[in-house]
């Protein structure tokens, strides 16, 4: 005998696709869910771990700025020395200075012509005296632009006592030292 099936079979099929359709787009908006979540995880990870690198960075470079402050307070420290010791070596060098300049104008001085005063400002030595005539004092001036202890040599005055031919002129010139010479082995 032949089956005749009278349950509304369409419907049913119907029924259970729709299930089906709903099943899955249940399935898929919570695996959407699930993957979304995944993916804000995932970038939020990526933020916090971001983060964490910028503030060690911070850190690091908060400490960096400290070891270039001290650096710099090293390094003026430093050129504070040396420029001590540069002083150091400058009185060191010119210590003899004075003494060889002494000797030296003693040497200079000819015969006919002396100093009465001297006075220096710093490297100038400014020269009064009398000599017995011009020559006199024009071989002071070379003999003193000759000397190694002393640069050019300029006549400021010079001028005569009296009328006589014989009288003495009195003069004032100013010569320059000579910048002393390092030594070697020196500081």
């Amino acid at each position: 005998m032949a089956h005749i099936n009278l349950l509304p079979w369409r419907e049913q099929k119907r029924q259970e696709r729709q299930k089906q359709f709903y099943t899955v787009l249940v399935l898929g908006v919570i695996f959407a869910i699930a993957v979304l979540y995944g993916a804000i995880t995932f970038v939020n990870g990526l933020i916090t771990e971001q983060a964490d690198r910028n503030i060690f960075l911070q850190k690091e470079i908060a400490a960096l700025d400290i070891k270039i402050k001290e650096i710099s307070e090293l390094e003026q420290e430093k050129a504070s020395l040396l420029a001590r010791m540069q002083v150091i070596q400058e009185l060191q060098a010119s210590r003899s200075k004075v003494v060889k300049v002494f000797d030296s104008l003693a040497r200079t001085v000819p015969e006919g012509a002396y100093l009465e005063d001297l006075t220096r400002q710093g490297s100038t030595l400014t020269l009064n005296g009398v000599a017995q005539s011009n020559a006199r004092v024009s071989v002071f001036m070379r003999q003193l632009d000759e000397n190694a202890e002393f640069e050019e040599s300029k006549l400021q005055v010079i001028k005569r006592t009296s009328t006589n031919p014989d009288a003495i002129r009195k003069f004032t010139l100013s010569v320059s030292e000579s910048k002393p010479k390092p030594q070697e082995g020196g500081l």
